[in-house]
């Protein structure tokens, strides 16, 4: 008898040993829970992404992080940011966008989602030793408290360009300005013309900003469509610059009626050194019906000859494994 059941325990470790040496793929989702808006970035050769928690704007007072080193497991590190670390946040916290910078890691968010400039909230700053949190309040105010450009102060971009500077993209409400972050991001520096908050709305733009730089060229993308509807979605536009003008292209990623709807607000994630790059996104199963009910994917993304983007098919594999040397 004892032996049966040792052969038996023999067998069950054998079975799952097998079937992780042929999980290949992540599977979308990447891992479980109603989140969106996710940023996908690199720190210290592990892959890490920053999602807003899908929920009704009240219990949105905190943020999530998961990290993996293959893009298969990923691990949940609960409570990143909390609103009882940033007193003036009180719900709708949204979009996270990370940066490391002298060995500090900054957290920009919007919170509150404020209507009109008597509101408070807006876009924050939180700062901590660790990509893992926690994250304290690196003001102790917004960053960005009032409407500029008629842009809603939400779905902030924080961008490290060639030379080093870094720039804030954001905005809500169908425009989107770019800011120039002063150095230890407690601020802005006027751009020559002495403007602080410069529009650079581009064709159907709504919200979501994000941008990449690939062979010399800035690629800029954002969301179009209701973030609630089936038709969400994302385009882009390629230009020289950081502050354009900016062309639309097209749309590169969007639901699938076999897949899932409402497939956007992204980010994209490139492998250092190589060709090789994934667009995290979020996107609503075909069985849910509440705004609220969005889940986190992970796919390819490619280019054609004249760089530009493929449109992107959205799969239930997923992607990976990839591993950082």
């Amino acid at each position: 008898m004892k032996t049966s059941i040792v052969s038996i325990a023999l067998l069950l470790c054998s079975l799952s040993s097998f079937a992780q040496t042929i999980q290949k793929t992540s599977g979308n989702p990447v891992f479980p829970g109603w989140y969106a808006d996710p940023e996908g970035i690199i720190f210290n050769k592990r892959f890490y992404i920053y999602p807003t928690f899908s929920a009704p704007y009240e219990k949105q007072v905190f943020l999530d992080a998961f990290s993996s080193e293959d893009l298969i497991t990923w691990k949940k590190h609960p409570a990143i940011l909390d609103t009882a670390a940033i007193k003036w946040a009180k719900r709708a916290v949204w979009a996270p966008s990370i940066i490391e910078k002298d060995k500090k890691y900054y957290l920009f968010f919007g919170a509150n989602d404020i209507q009109n400039d008597q509101e408070k909230g807006g876009i924050g700053v939180a700062v901590s030793d660790s990509p893992e949190g926690p994250f304290k309040d690196h003001l102790g105010k917004p960053l960005i408290d009032k409407f500029h450009n008629g842009a809603q102060p939400i779905d902030q971009f924080v961008f490290k360009d060639k030379d080093g500077q870094h720039y804030l993209f954001y905005g809500g409400w169908k425009h989107c300005n770019v800011a120039k972050l002063n150095k230890d991001f407690t601020g802005f520096v006027p751009f020559e013309d002495g403007t602080i908050f410069r529009e650079i709305t581009p064709e159907n733009y709504v919200e979501g900003p994000f941008m990449f730089i690939r062979n010399g060229k800035y690629y800029f993308m954002w969301s179009e469509g209701g973030w609630t509807g089936p038709n969400y979605s994302v385009a882009y536009a390629i230009a020289d610059s950081p502050f354009g003008p900016f062309k639309r292209v097209g749309k590169i990623l969007q639901q699938d009626p076999e897949v899932a709807r409402g497939a956007g607000h992204h980010s994209v994630i490139q492998v250092p050194g190589k060709d090789q790059y994934f667009i995290v996104y979020h996107r609503r199963p075909l069985t849910e019906t509440d705004g609220n009910h969005r889940e986190t994917c992970i796919d390819i993304m490619t280019f054609n000859d004249k760089g530009e983007i493929n449109p992107v098919k959205i799969t239930k594999e997923g992607v990976g494994p990839v591993t950082l040397k």
